[in-house]
């Protein structure tokens, strides 16, 4: 399934510029939460590695984040594998009660390594390493934040329920109509932010418990220079239910009411 919308590149600062970025001067973190991924977590912090160390970077730093969600033993997997992979980071975060709790412990711990970039991928291969460079390539140019996009031009969603498929694209339509975003896809979980882009969202506090959180760091993403480039997303990660879709509407609405007062 796709889409023939173009990806969205929003310049809101007034001197933005394209700026030559040395790679070797950057240190990435990347953050990518699991839970039941013994099958390929292994394989999946490997490619991940190659298709980053290929750029040169100061460091990288691979944050996986694993609380009592798993039970498949991915934990154990993931420390043997990081006894021979120095970048690699397994946090045991037993505190998590829900899936965003899970990504903000990744992106506090990239933000106290000093991480200068930060990758947000989730594991499984639901998101393909073989984007990243895209990713790369924009934030080289200036920007603040990527945001991967299955619905811009050249992005795709396979193996995923038209359901599926109609609560994230909806979801994005009906956000923007409300919030005046012009983001194409403000569900994916795929985005590369800037140290003091993303400290600055993480600071205005995230209210969503369940799946919403990411469109709500995409609004509080547009006072910055912000892209999308397009993904090829593989099955749906997790389901969403009517419990999830129903908080997602109360956060959406609250946003919505922040915006009316002027406040967003």
């Amino acid at each position: 399934m796709t889409s023939p919308d173009l990806c969205a590149s929003i310049t809101t600062h007034k001197l933005f510029t394209f700026i030559l970025v040395d790679m070797d001067t950057i240190n990435l973190g990347i953050v990518c939460p699991m839970g039941n991924e013994a099958p390929t977590a292994e394989s999946f912090v490997k490619e991940t590695l190659a298709v980053t160390r290929a750029h040169g970077f100061k460091s990288i730093k691979f944050f996986t984040i694993l609380d009592d969600v798993c039970k498949d033993g991915t934990m154990d997997i993931l420390r043997e594998q990081a006894r021979d992979t120095p970048e690699l980071n397994v946090v045991y975060a037993p505190d998590n009660r829900c899936i965003a709790d899970a990504y903000l412990r990744g992106y506090s711990e990239a933000l106290r390594a000093g991480c200068d970039w930060i990758l947000e991928i989730d594991a499984g291969f639901s998101h393909n390493p073989a984007n990243i460079p895209l990713f790369l390539e924009k934030m080289k140019d200036g920007y603040d934040c990527v945001f991967g996009s299955r619905f811009c031009e050249g992005g795709s969603i396979t193996n995923s329920s038209r359901v599926r498929y109609l609560i994230s694209w909806g979801g994005s339509l009906l956000t923007n109509l409300l919030l005046r975003t012009r983001l194409s896809d403000l569900t994916s979980g795929f985005e590369l932010f800037k140290h003091s882009a993303l400290q600055s969202i993480v600071d205005r506090g995230i209210r969503s418990k369940g799946p919403f959180f990411q469109t709500e760091i995409k609004i509080y993403a547009h006072p910055f220079n912000i892209v999308e480039v397009p993904i090829q997303y593989e099955a749906a990660s997790h389901s969403v239910g009517g419990k999830g879709i129903a908080e997602a509407l109360f956060n959406l609405f609250y946003l919505f009411r922040l915006r009316v007062m002027k406040r967003l």
